[in-house]
C-alpha cells in the first residue's frame, strides 16, 4: 500500500483528454504466476494490493528485472511517473511536476530514458524522455502530437496520434513518418524478438477489435487473432502468447490459435474490471490494473 506521506502532492482522478485516458479511480494488483508459455498459470489465492487509494494508479510497465513504473495522479489533477522497486518495496517519483502531467512510461530500448506522454501546460500531449540518472527531461518529437499509446522499435516510436479517424505512426526520421494504420484502440505493442509492431482496431457495434501486425522491418502485415468483447488492452507474455482480460476474468492465447483459454478470475469485493498489464518473466508476476467500486 502507497504511504498518502509519500504522495503528499502526488495523485488524483485523471481528467479525460482527447478521450485518451481513463477517468476512474484504480488500483495495481500484483497475481503471482508459475510456469511459462502453454503451462502459464495464474495464482490468484496470493494477489495483493500494490496502492489502495482513491485515486488514479495505472499504466503499468516493467522497465527491468525489478522495477516497474505507473503514472498516478494526485487531487490536484497532476500526474506524475513513480517506481517501483521489488527488491526494496520502495516507491520513488521519477518525475514530480506542478504544470504538466505524465502519462504512459515505459523503458527506451537503449534503456537510459523512461519515455513518457505528456499533457503540457497548454494541454499539447507529446512523447518526453525521462533519464533514469533523474536529469532534466527532453522533448523527443516536437512535431508529432496528440500522442495518445504509443512502443519502442529499433529507438524510434510507434505512435498512436489522436485524429479523426486516430492513426498508428512510426517515425522513421524527421518528415519521414510511417503510417501503419487508422481507427486503431490504445494498445500498440512490439511483439518480443520480433521487428512486429501489434495493435487492436477500433472494435464497431459492439464486436471485438482484430488485433494486427505490421512489420517495420519488410513491411508484411498480418491478422494474428480477434481480441475479446469490450476488451482494449492486451499484451504479450512472450513471443508466441498473448494475454487480455474481461471483467475479473484473465485469458491467454497462441498466436496462432482460435480459441482464448480461460486462465481464472481475481476474486474480490473492492475492485472489478481488469484493463491494462504488465508482466515480468524474472519475478514470475503479473501486474493489473483494476478499477475501485
Amino acid at each position: 500500500m502507497i504511504k498518502k506521506s509519500f504522495f503528499l502532492t502526488s495523485i488524483y482522478c485523471l481528467i479525460l483528454v482527447y478521450s485518451s485516458f481513463a477517468q476512474v479511480g484504480t488500483d495495481l494488483w500484483v497475481i503471482p504466476t508459475s510456469g511459462k508459455g502453454n503451462n502459464f498459470k495464474l495464482l490468484p489465492e496470493t494477489a495483493y494490493a500494490l496502492t489502495d487509494r482513491a485515486e488514479y494508479d495505472n499504466q503499468p510497465s516493467f522497465i527491468n528485472d525489478y522495477q516497474l513504473v505507473f503514472s498516478a495522479a494526485d487531487e490536484k489533477g497532476n500526474h506524475d511517473i513513480i517506481v517501483y522497486n521489488f527488491e526494496a518495496e520502495k516507491f520513488t517519483n521519477l518525475s514530480k511536476t506542478a504544470d504538466t502531467s505524465e502519462f504512459s512510461p515505459k523503458i527506451t530500448d537503449c534503456g537510459m530514458y523512461i519515455s513518457a506522454v505528456v499533457m503540457e501546460a497548454d494541454s499539447t500531449q507529446r512523447i518526453w524522455l525521462y533519464p533514469t540518472s533523474f536529469e532534466p527531461a527532453e522533448l523527443l518529437y516536437d512535431d508529432i502530437q496528440p500522442v495518445g499509446y504509443y512502443d519502442w522499435y529499433d529507438n524510434k516510436a510507434a505512435m498512436f496520434v489522436l485524429g479523426a479517424p486516430n492513426k498508428l505512426i512510426y517515425a522513421r526520421g524527421r518528415n519521414d513518418l510511417l503510417e501503419i494504420d487508422s481507427a486503431i484502440s490504445r494498445s500498440i505493442h512490439k511483439r518480443p524478438k520480433t521487428s512486429e509492431i501489434t495493435y487492436m482496431t477500433q472494435p464497431y457495434a459492439g464486436q471485438a477489435g482484430i488485433i494486427k501486425s505490421y512489420d517495420i522491418e519488410n513491411g508484411n502485415r498480418e491478422v494474428y487473432l480477434q481480441g475479446i468483447s469490450g476488451s482494449q488492452d492486451f499484451i504479450w507474455l512472450d513471443k508466441k502468447h498473448l494475454l487480455m482480460a474481461s471483467g475479473n476474468e484473465i485469458f491467454i492465447r497462441k498466436y496462432s490459435n482460435s480459441e482464448w483459454k480461460s486462465l481464472g478470475k481475481i476474486e474480490m469485493n473492492t475492485h472489478q474490471n481488469i484493463t491494462r498489464m504488465a508482466y515480468s518473466e524474472d519475478l514470475n508476476v503479473l501486474v493489473v490494473a483494476m478499477n475501485r467500486k
